[in-house]
């Protein structure tokens, strides 16, 4: 009988790259309270790779509990600066400020993924990247945000690394899939193991 596999998650960047590598998959939208968790999570000083774990868990419980025998993949990403961590921007405005934030930095960007199975977790894990962004202008930085609004209101530091958010950026140590939100390598490595991807 084959393993039926959600993605819990309407990021159309982690839905694209499953699709490249060949997952067969279905999304559910995991619809939770992040921003209330978040502030739950930082007032018991949870550190942010703890924060992006229980966000991607809580996801992924989410679907599971209504979908007997799926494997749920839950998924979330957190960024931190100089023990801040940053969301995604709800305006322009907000998107310039974090890249101001940024600028000649060096940042971090967790990126988690779990997976349930019959309201069970089964695995696992949490990718970092270490990003240095250059100094750039204000000028440019507004101009910068001015051609990709909307697209990076979904991107957490107003960002895409897949996109011209490349330029942003001077220093890239970690894996490019993780900074996209998704382990993938590891990922797919869980999938061929359990057996649920042809092979």
């Amino acid at each position: 009988m084959t393993t039926s596999i959600i993605l819990a998650s309407g990021s159309e960047i982690r839905a694209t790259l499953m699709r490249n590598a060949g997952v067969p998959f279905e999304v559910m939208v995991a619809r939770i309270d992040e921003e209330a968790i978040k502030s739950a999570l930082l007032a018991e000083a949870a550190n942010p790779r703890d924060l992006a774990d229980t966000l991607a868990e809580l996801k992924a419980r989410k679907i599971s509990a209504r979908t007997p025998g799926a494997l749920v993949i839950g998924c979330d990403q957190v960024l931190e600066v100089g023990g801040v961590l940053l969301s995604k921007p709800t305006n322009p405005t907000e998107a310039l400020a974090q890249l101001k934030s940024l600028q000649g930095k060096t940042h971090r960007l967790l990126s988690a993924v779990v997976i349930y199975q019959n309201d069970e977790p089964l695995w696992r894990h949490v990718g970092t990247v270490r990003l240095t962004m250059h100094q750039n202008s204000e000028t440019w930085l507004s101009a910068y945000v001015d051609r990709n609004w909307p697209s990076i209101q979904s991107a957490v530091g107003s960002y895409k690394l897949e996109e011209e958010g490349v330029r942003l950026f001077s220093r890239i140590e970690g894996d490019y899939f993780t900074v996209l939100g998704l382990p993938l390598l590891e990922l797919l490595s869980y999938l061929n193991q359990r057996g649920v991807l042809p092979t």
